[in-house]
């Protein structure tokens, strides 16, 4: 049995020269996933909701996330285990032709929830530290438990759809139509799906909006697509021991210009490499080398 590994200098030819200990945060569990989140409904605002009112049909668009609100709960029927309640908030932006006229851009909100299970481990500990806060009175930072710390890291969705339905189309009729009391839409047979309508959303999210939010809905309704990129990882604060091969000395030289400020700028612009890039499109995609250097089939038979 090999003897266990302690703090200290490291007889090794790979250039360690000790171990040491670290408190960092371990990743217990992690998952990836690629959700194709059909039919979320985008919540307009109110000067977009009145051009889908009169739209003819809606192109392009594009989806930015605005904030992903984490909520991480023990497994009640699995020890060790901790579901992981995620709520995306996106602004959804894409232009809706009205008659003839040039198209006019339209913006809203849409929110995707998703639920993960990852495994994080138990702890009890609870934990304190003597790190200090300037704006706060001379006291230790309040202590916590030792729960899982979820992070999501998520990129912008890709918008795969779009598409424009009436209150009483058949995706998932409403009791009535809002925009024709005289000729009502019956109501939904027994079993219909019922759309959750959204009422509230943090202060901080309607401020991405420069116009309020229409949560009652109009004579016609926004529906995306969506296609989202997501990883998500389950770490606990662990005190670790690693290989040391030496402290991080930076090998460059800060640049900032002298102190009399006397630099040449034409000079200094010399140095920048000319963006290539910016002006010619690559010719492959990411990924896609391997799959031009093997032959492909004949074409010719």
């Amino acid at each position: 049995m090999n003897e266990r590994v302690v703090p200290g200098p490291v007889q090794d030819n790979c250039g360690i020269r000790e171990a040491v200990c670290i408190h960092t945060k371990k990743i217990y569990d992690s998952c990836r996933d690629k959700d194709c989140i059909e039919d979320l409904r985008v919540y307009p605002t109110r000067a977009s909701q009145a051009v889908i009112d009169r739209a003819l049909s809606v192109r392009g668009g594009r989806a930015e996330l605005l904030q992903a609100y984490i909520d991480v709960e023990p497994a009640s029927y699995n020890r060790g285990f901790f579901s992981v309640d995620i709520r995306y908030y996106y602004r959804i932006t894409a232009e809706a032709f009205v008659g003839g006229s040039r198209p006019a851009e339209i913006s809203g909100l849409a929110v995707f929830d998703k639920r993960v299970l990852l495994f994080g481990s138990e702890g009890n500990a609870k934990i304190f530290s003597s790190r200090q806060r300037p704006e706060e009175s001379d006291c230790p930072c309040m202590g916590r438990t030792n729960l899982p710390e979820a992070v999501v890291e998520s990129v912008d969705p890709i918008v795969l759809n779009l598409k424009l339905l009436d209150p009483c189309d058949p995706i998932c009729p409403p009791p009535c139509n809002p925009c024709n009391p005289c000729n009502p839409c019956p109501p939904p047979p027994c079993g219909c799906c019922a759309e959750n309508e959204l009422t509230e959303i943090p202060p901080c999210i309607s401020a991405c909006f420069d116009c309020e939010l229409a949560f009652d809905g109009g004579c016609r309704r926004l529906y995306v697509t969506l296609g989202q990129f997501s990883m998500v990882r389950l770490e606990r604060d662990s005190q670790l021991l690693i290989p040391m091969y030496d402290y991080c000395m930076p090998t460059r030289e800060c640049a900032g210009g002298d102190e009399d400020g006397d630099e040449d700028p034409c000079e200094i612009f010399r140095q920048i490499r000319f963006p290539v890039g910016e002006f010619f499109p690559p010719s492959n995609l990411p990924g896609m080398e391997e799959e031009e250097t093997s032959p492909g089939p004949n074409c010719c038979h």
